[in-house]
């Protein structure tokens, strides 16, 4: 079985960006459909989208819907330096504070996981 932890690091700035949230969302789907293990893990910039992905009405909502029990969580630090620690709290998303306040990706690498970023 094919293990991937797909990390979102992409702003919210634009339509590059949205594409590259997407693409991770989609991506994870797959994975998922495939019956593979998958976790998900908003980390950077890319802390914003959970507040985005969870909007009343908003385009990809059933995506983030679709592989939300895949979500394994935030950066600590960077959901409280981007100001989306709230956001992720009324999500029930964990804060990951593995490696001094980040997600440890040695820990992921370690456990077999490839890592893909968007």
């Amino acid at each position: 079985m094919t293990k991937v932890a797909i990390i979102i690091l992409a702003d919210t700035a634009g339509p590059g960006d949205f594409g590259r949230a997407v693409n991770a969302l989609m991506t994870a789907k797959e994975f998922k459909d495939s019956g593979d293990e998958v976790q998900i893990i908003f980390d950077g910039a890319g802390t914003k989208w959970i507040g985005k992905f969870t909007e009343e009405g908003g385009k990809y909502n059933s995506l983030f819907d679709s592989v939300r029990d895949k979500v394994s969580g935030v950066c600590g630090y960077c959901a409280g330096a981007f100001g989306v620690t709230e956001d992720a709290e009324n999500c029930n998303i964990n804060q990951m504070n593995e490696f001094n306040g980040h997600p440890s990706f040695k820990k992921l690498v370690d456990d077999g996981y490839t890592i893909i970023t968007f």
